[in-house]
């Protein structure tokens, strides 16, 4: 019989709150059972940290500059705003599959279409966050006598321009019950509800997503979870004494944009014990929905993944959100899949991203995972074996408010970016985690430099990523077997 899937999708979401990833702090009951059961990846990636190219990654299989929706339309900088008609997506395989394929939650890939023109069943809800004025969320708050949304206690910073700055974080004045979080588990369940009858009746397998708006900013949440945590016993990340010194100029301009120096350091540990608060909501969500699918029966021979488009920096670096400054705090996100069945639980250091969950999720249902063109099935990882695997990856960006491209290579030890408008990044994250020191020029690391570019460059152009071609006049990344103007008199004049 084939597997049923549940996946789950928080969004913006550090590793580090999380207990199978080491924080002993934070309640993370129901998302520690399924790492319990399953393979914890520790270096895991979004191939992109911003939502919508991420998102639009999970879903094809493809990187982002193949599929090429390379930004949120809400800040779209002159990108393409859908995919295109004819690019592969997994929830089409399954449904041509007779897999019933479902999707509750943040969609967010692409303008216009939504989760149904691509073969799920769900609510279309468009937006980055929570969108609480939408007519089923009212609704289900009119049909159970649930007080409307509302906050107090807004925490915001101030803009360089002297005006109030993005809200950060708020006291929401409403129950556990009335919480868009909630409304979404309530929806989640109702369909799995629908699928588990089906398939008990007739075998017809499923596939449940439930894609959490949150722990995004703002972390707007009940006060139960807003004062959950001590921020007296929470320790800012050493990142805060970034000086942003032979750094991108743009990392000091998103800080100042995200106000995080016009914070005072109590302010900072609040918003760091509202976002673990709202972690511990979200996983409660969770276990919500997990306990209805063991109350069905189909839980167990169930294939559970679980992931985040990609990290938020909560601080870190003197920054809020994520943007153009690819660092470890948005670019590593939590990795746990549990195949049927489950097993002792396993810890792994292999490199894996989103892209690999879309091979995989193909894998379990019986599919080709091949067309997941840029990913890799983690299926044989998961049951112990040990097939030939990547010893780095790379990852990109393309910019949010304004196009910035920057590609970068991780391996074991270190971490290259290369911004073509500014300074290079060289991090060594053995020596230094929280990626302080940019030693791209330090003369000792010089050939380590040259041969991560060298990585870096014959990746891009075997895969067919055309910014291969600034690398190829920019760094020594080795002689050219092609006429890197692209012009044919080049070759004339040879």
């Amino acid at each position: 019989m084939t597997a049923n899937i549940l996946f789950f999708l928080t969004d913006q979401h550090r590793t580090d709150t999380l207990g199978c990833y080491g924080n002993g702090l934070v309640s993370t009951q129901a998302l520690d059972a399924i790492a319990e059961e399953g393979t914890t990846f520790r270096r895991f990636y979004t191939p992109t940290a911003i939502c919508t190219p991420a998102r639009a990654s999970l879903l094809t299989g493809a990187a982002p500059f193949r599929h090429q929706l390379l930004a949120n339309y809400e800040r779209n900088v002159g990108y393409r705003d859908e995919l295109a008609d004819d690019q592969f997506t997994f929830s089409r395989a399954l449904r041509e599959a007779d897999y019933n394929v479902g999707l509750i939650g943040k969609w967010h890939v692409g303008l216009h279409r939504t989760q149904h023109d691509y073969g799920f069943d769900g609510i279309p809800m468009h937006g980055w966050h929570n969108p609480v004025d939408h007519a089923e969320y009212v609704a289900y708050l009119d049909e159970n006598d649930l007080p409307p949304y509302a906050l107090t206690d807004e925490i915001r910073g101030t803009f360089p321009n002297g005006t109030p700055g993005n809200l950060l974080a708020a006291r929401l004045d409403q129950p556990l019950e009335a919480t868009f979080e909630y409304f979404l588990a309530e929806r989640a369940i109702g369909l799995l509800r629908s699928y588990a009858a089906e398939h008990t009746a007739e075998g017809k397998p499923f596939f449940l997503a439930t894609h959490f708006f949150g722990p995004h900013l703002p972390y707007n949440i009940p006060s139960h979870y807003f004062d959950m945590y001590d921020p007296e016993a929470i320790t800012l990340p050493k990142s805060v004494a970034e000086t942003f010194a032979n750094k991108p100029p743009v990392q000091a301009n998103y800080s100042a944009h995200w106000t995080f120096d016009t914070l005072s350091t109590a302010t900072s540990k609040k918003l760091i014990a509202a976002y673990w608060g709202y972690v511990t909501m979200i996983d409660e969500q969770i276990g919500r929905i997990i306990a209805v699918a063991k109350e069905l029966g189909v839980y167990d021979d169930s294939a559970v993944f679980f992931s985040a488009d990609h990290g938020e920096f909560t601080g870190a670096h003197r920054l809020h959100d994520k943007g153009p400054a690819a660092y470890e705090d948005i670019y590593r996100v939590p990795g746990v899949v549990r195949l049927p069945g489950g097993h002792e639980p396993q810890v792994t250091d292999r490199f894996a991203s989103l892209l690999d969950l879309t091979a995989t999720i193909l894998d379990v249902a019986g599919l080709d995972s091949a067309q997941a063109v840029d990913g890799t099935s983690l299926a044989p990882l998961v049951r112990g074996e040990q097939p030939p695997w990547r010893d780095d990856l790379v990852l990109e960006f393309h910019g949010h408010h304004f196009p910035y491209p920057q590609r970068m290579l991780i391996t074991d030890r270190y971490k290259i970016v290369v911004n073509p408008e500014s300074v290079n990044e060289l991090y060594d994250l053995v020596d230094d985690p929280d990626e302080l020191q940019n030693r791209y020029a330090h003369p000792e690391l010089a050939q380590v430099r040259t041969g991560l570019l060298q990585r870096l460059y014959t990746q891009l152009r075997e895969r067919g990523d055309n910014f291969y071609h600034w690398m190829a006049s920019m760094y020594p990344v080795g002689e050219k077997d092609y006429d890197v103007s692209l012009s044919s008199f080049d070759d004339v004049q040879r």
